[in-house]
């Protein structure tokens, strides 16, 4: 299963950009495992004196936008998760902005927010592997609108290079 196979109508205009940012040939769950490394990695080599960094006054430092893609991940892997299992409640918005302070991201080790990320990203990695074409298939409805499972799925990996581009641009 690719990018290629996902629909429009399996998810909100917004994540468009995204999705975009995906090889279309490439699968999803060998996006997510060569990934996990690259992601570690990246954050890993990051300048220790750039970690709290932020590039303007109001935006996330380097931490914290690390913090925001383990943060999303978990919601996106619990929305990929209820979905493929057909549960229909509508699931809840998130608004990342207010999941940061509490985070205190910027007191973190950056190997504690590795350790973190790790745990997370091969937890959705478990239960992808867990999933059918099926259930990937799946359609629920989160924040209002239609999302299929697999459109979770993709989303984190677009969603998680979108910001790796961002770091490069803004903050290296």
């Amino acid at each position: 299963m690719t990018i290629s196979d996902v629909q429009p109508t399996e998810y909100h205009t917004f994540y468009s950009n995204y999705l975009a940012l995906i090889p279309k040939d490439k699968l999803l769950i060998d996006g997510f495992k060569e990934s996990a490394q690259e992601i570690v990695d990246f954050f890993q080599n990051m300048p220790i004196v750039k970690l709290n960094y932020a590039y303007a006054s109001q935006k996330w430092s380097v931490k914290e936008v690390f913090q925001h893609l383990i943060d999303t991940e978990r919601v996106f892997q619990y929305r990929c998760f209820c979905i493929a299992r057909h549960d229909k409640t509508a699931l809840p918005g998130y608004e990342q902005d207010d999941y940061i302070m509490p985070s205190k991201a910027k007191n973190k080790s950056i190997e504690s927010l590795v350790e973190e990320f790790k745990a997370v990203h091969h937890s959705f990695i478990v239960l992808l592997d867990s999933l059918t074409d099926d259930d990937l298939l799946s359609v629920g409805n989160a924040n209002g609108n239609p999302m299929s499972a697999r459109a979770a799925a993709f989303i984190i990996l677009g969603h998680n290079i979108w910001h790796i581009n961002i770091i490069k641009e803004r903050y290296l």
